[in-house]
């Protein structure tokens, strides 16, 4: 089987002509209107909180879980210190296996190669879930030169049917009931009489792709894993739709990002413990595929192994965001996060949703594009305490954060340094910056909050101070501060 991977020759600090990620209005323009949706919260709800009962039981049975997830970043981490070695490595290995390897260094790039050895066999393929190809788009491209993309995933297919985006890296229609998904395919796949239960709904699906598996030449998947030692590409899926696209059709085209290669087999006896407990938590997925090269009547015939850059060497080169590309799309820290479980993900405006969205995204097409994500977040640490491979998300969104406000300073000039929260926030850094200037300020603050005080609470704040008012009440600032408390209490004796 020919295999064609896609991966820019070396790695490179300039920004890709062509990232191709579609943005939404900002994410607080779409924040409200989710969270007005009171089914889409009843969805998400009942979703996140089933996930992450699971994965939690299948964690708390591994008494090494910490050990594993420092593992799984050591590799990781090794692995883009020598990303450009390992790449090169894999390419030798993928070649001599008796696959292609392609390099594109944008969307664009990956599209052009994609569609033309589409179109030399085929104008219809069937595809995996790949957030790579949702990435660079690839079904527009597709669609454009006149070739039709089958999603066999049930969930992506049914946001397919719906004309909808994913709305979460692991489960796409999570958004969505079982009443709304037999509406859809009632009206979609021509079925008169339909129940909403999970195996009718599963029954349908089943008998509408059967026949595309067994019709269509070409599939073009993703991939969760490649090793660069051995050219050995993996793909883990919970269904079985991945593994007929891996072994029926002629020609197999996979897209990955140059992050997913891992340098040795070994390194699977950490990461398939990871992903599958974080992801789905079951302590191993029900298809996990691995395939190399071309076995002569065995499989696809032509393997075609796509590697994306598309903003990625830009990621590598930061000190703090390269963490980002730890990432082996598990999705946990999307199920433990408060803000993704409330607005969901087409919130976010993006292929990656959640936290890692939130960071990712920035990263991938500069934060000026993407300026709201950063800030869609509580800081609260729990997608950083489930993450298997130990991404400091927090301390991304805090670097990127800054990048932001630097980025508006530097856009913006005098008219951005007087904006309300600049001032205020220039204003406590003098105030910091001295001990007579704080203490100052504290007795001034006592003063100040006698009006609005009320039995220990401050309920209401003027002006544009009342946003933070209207959701919670503030602790009024204590008679007495430490210092006074503790110079007391040495004049005391």
């Amino acid at each position: 089987m020919l295999f064609v991977l896609f991966v820019v020759k070396k790695v490179r600090i300039v920004k890709p002509q062509s990232v191709l990620i579609e943005l939404q209005p900002l994410f607080e323009k779409n924040a409200p209107k989710a969270l007005a949706n009171t089914q889409l919260r009843r969805n998400m709800g009942k979703a996140t909180q089933t996930i992450r009962g699971k994965r939690a039981a299948v964690v708390d049975e591994m008494p090494d879980w910490e050990a594993l997830r420092e593992a799984g970043r050591a590799i990781k981490a090794r692995t883009l210190r020598h990303l450009d070695s390992y790449l090169l490595q894999l390419e030798d290995s993928v070649t001599r296996a008796g696959g292609s390897v392609h390099w594109a260094r944008d969307a664009a790039e990956a599209n052009a190669i994609i569609t033309r050895l589409v179109q030399q066999q085929a104008r219809e393929v069937i595809k995996i879930k790949s957030l790579t190809t949702d990435e660079i788009k690839l079904n527009a491209a597709l669609a454009d030169a006149g070739i039709t993309a089958i999603e066999t995933d049930l969930a992506e297919l049914i946001i397919q049917l719906a004309g909808e985006h994913s709305s979460h890296i692991l489960v796409p229609a999570i958004h969505k009931n079982r009443a709304e998904i037999r509406e859809l395919f009632m009206r979609t796949l021509g079925v008169a009489e339909l129940s909403d239960e999970p195996t009718a709904l599963a029954a349908v699906a089943r008998t509408y792709l059967r026949e595309k598996f067994l019709t269509t030449r070409v599939a073009i998947s993703g991939a969760n894993f490649a090793v660069a030692e051995t050219g050995t590409v993996c793909v883990v899926e919970s269904e079985g739709n991945g593994r007929m696209c891996l072994t029926l059709p002629d020609l197999l085209i996979s897209v990955m990002g140059i992050e997913k290669v891992i340098p040795s087999f070994q390194d699977f006896e950490v990461m398939l413990q990871l992903l599958p407990r974080s992801s789905t938590g079951e302590r191993m997925n029900p298809y996990t595929s691995l395939w190399r090269g071309v076995t002569p009547g065995d499989g696809p015939q032509e393997f075609h192994l796509v590697l994306l850059d598309n903003g990625r060497s830009d990621v590598l080169a930061d000190t703090v965001g390269r963490q980002t590309l730890n990432c082996i799309r598990c999705s946990a820290c999307l199920n433990i996060c408060p803000i993704y479980e409330r607005t969901g993900g087409h919130a976010y405006g993006s292929v990656y949703p959640g936290p890692i969205g939130a960071i990712l995204t920035p990263q991938l097409v500069g934060v000026e594009h993407a300026r709201s994500l950063p800030f869609a977040s509580t800081l609260c640490g729990a997608c950083y305490d489930v993450c298997p491979v130990k991404i400091n998300i927090p301390e991304v969104l805090v670097h990127l954060r800054g990048e932001v406000v630097r980025q508006q300073q530097d856009t913006g000039g005098l008219r951005a340094a007087l904006e309300p929260e600049n001032l205020a926030m220039t204003a406590l850094a003098k105030l910091f910056e001295s001990r007579l200037a704080y203490e100052a300020a504290q007795q001034a603050g006592k003063l100040g909050q006698l009006p609005l005080k009320h039995d220990g609470h401050i309920s209401w704040l003027p002006g544009l101070l009342g946003g933070w008012t209207a959701m919670r009440d503030l602790e009024a600032m204590p008679d007495e501060t430490f210092r006074e408390w503790w110079a007391k209490r040495k004049a005391e004796g």
